[in-house]
């Protein structure tokens, strides 16, 4: 078949050969779906993509970095508030994790931009077409967790900049929401151009609202001896938290080259999880086991949560204190933009219909779901926190491990093997039961391994929460006999 002329990504200019990569567009009534859902608004339609908001979705891209957020602080914070940790054993469980589960994201996201794939569409050539429909609603359901979180805190940063006016918490999440909202639908380019500049005035808060506050960090409370229990719970809680990013990682470099090196791409992806979130988590932490110690620290914790803590760090600096909070409660948007990315394009690929429907409308359904929930769990949002953070890292240990082996093992790390043009073909596709399978395997061993605050097993309660780990190592042990077997049945990768 003769190909067309190359067609113009809308989002970053790069010519695509879209008769190569998806020939069912040429399929006579292929668009029907779309067409019946932008010919009515035509008019507007074609405003917005002239405006720069992105249009693809899914659908595989042509061949051709993390930000400073103050988000992450409340999770430093757990472990001297919530798990009795000291500062010092903290900042150790932070770095070594850190460490060690920053490497599985950034080695899966290579896929994308060597295949141009989003990450949940790389996951059918492990998980299947229609089987995937199963990591990827627990994945669109963590991302959700994350925002909910971000919108909570930075809503109370928000509410304590002017505790006179009365600004409650759930304006302040209205308010960064439709920030995000409206940043999320324009697409990758206005992401990406968020992200690049938005760590320099977060950074700056951030270090002004230490030195501000900085004396009182000094002033930690007393702790009991640390123990193997607590160690390995809060230990788990970082793993969890980067853990999950496997699921969503190769969203935001599909418009990368596929020559740029992979050692260099890790790296950057690495140190990009490790670079902003050591320093953000220990710093939580230092803040965390200050409060006890500080009347005015305690009462705006119980009141306001981190945010109203950082105010009172701010104090000293007046009028200008206020404004470096509101810049530090803004610098959460940058994650909830990749969060409100992330959705919408796991909404597109739950139904194979909905990847007709543009990606900004899925951005409109996930406003709607995230500004209730968000208000919901604020009314009790540390709880919500360590409820949220303690589960996530079991589905997350799963999928990492199948989407490593399948392509370590089974692939032989030849991401030529991850063809595009088969992305939607359920026939040419795995089954997904070896990878579905393994995990179930996976999470029947993380039941008695868990230490959460609504269900210990016995393995958990002696040794502290390792599901996450059971996750991991029981579904690669698992993933290597059931992807075999599946293999010769098929007669296929």
């Amino acid at each position: 078949m003769a190909h067309k002329a190359p067609e113009a990504n809308r989002e970053c200019d790069v010519a695509i050969d879209m008769a190569a990569v998806d020939e069912d567009r040429n399929k006579p009534g292929a668009w029907t779906f779309s067409n019946r859902v932008t010919r009515p608004l035509s008019k507007w339609y074609k405003l917005l993509l002239e405006a720069g908001v992105e249009e693809n979705g899914i659908r595989p891209s042509s061949l051709p970095a993390y930000c400073a957020s103050y988000r992450i602080i409340p999770t430093g914070a757990l472990g001297t508030t919530l798990y009795g940790l000291c500062l010092r054993d903290v900042s150790l469980i932070i770095i070594f994790f850190n460490i060690v589960t920053c490497l599985p994201p950034a080695f899966i996201s290579l896929g994308g931009y060597k295949t141009g794939m989003r990450q949940m569409v790389q996951a059918r050539y492990s998980f299947g077409l229609y089987l995937v429909v199963i990591p990827l609603l627990l994945n669109a359901g963590t991302i959700t967790g994350f925002t909910v979180v971000g919108s909570i805190v930075s809503g109370q940063a928000i509410a304590a900049v002017s505790k006179e006016a009365n600004i409650s918490v759930n304006v302040g999440i209205g308010i960064v929401c439709a920030l995000s909202f409206l940043l999320a639908f324009l697409g990758y380019r206005t992401l990406h151009l968020w992200q690049r500049w938005q760590w320099i005035p977060s950074l700056i808060a951030i270090a002004i609202a230490v030195g501000c506050g900085g004396k009182h960090l000094m002033d930690q409370a007393d702790h009991e001896p640390a123990t193997v229990k607590n160690v390995v719970g809060y230990g788990s809680l970082m793993a969890g938290y980067f853990m999950t990013f496997g699921g969503t990682v190769s969203d935001f470099n599909v418009y990368h080259s596929p020559e740029e090196s992979k050692l260099k791409v890790f790296a950057y992806v690495y140190l990009g999880f490790l670079t902003p979130s050591t320093p953000l988590l220990i710093l939580g932490a230092a803040i965390g086991g200050a409060i006890p110690t500080d009347e005015s620290w305690q009462t705006a914790w119980n009141g306001y949560g981190i945010g109203g803590v950082l105010a009172e760090m701010l104090e000293p600096a007046g009028g200008f204190g206020k404004f470096v909070l509101v810049v530090l409660a803004l610098s959460v948007v940058g994650n909830m933009l990749l969060s409100y990315y992330s959705v919408a394009l796991c909404l597109q690929t739950l139904v194979p219909v909905f990847t007709k429907v543009p990606r900004f409308i899925f951005i409109i359904v996930t406003l709607a779901i995230m500004v209730p929930m968000s208000i919901y769990a604020a009314a009790q949002w540390e709880t919500s926190l360590v409820n949220f953070l303690s589960v996530i890292g079991y589905w997350a240990g799963c999928f990492d491990a199948v989407i490593i082996e399948e392509l370590v093992v089974f692939r032989n790390r030849d991401y030529n093997l991850l063809d595009p043009k088969i992305w939607n073909q359920g026939r040419r596709l795995p089954t997904g039961l070896a990878a579905i399978g393994a995990s179930m395997i996976g999470l029947g061993l993380v039941i008695p391994s868990m230490d959460t605050p609504w269900f210990t097993g016995p393995i958990g309660a002696k040794v502290g929460d390792i599901g996450f780990e059971s996750a991991f190592v029981a579904t690669g042990v698992a993933y290597y006999p059931l992807r075999t077997l599946e293999i010769r049945l098929m007669g296929r990768v």
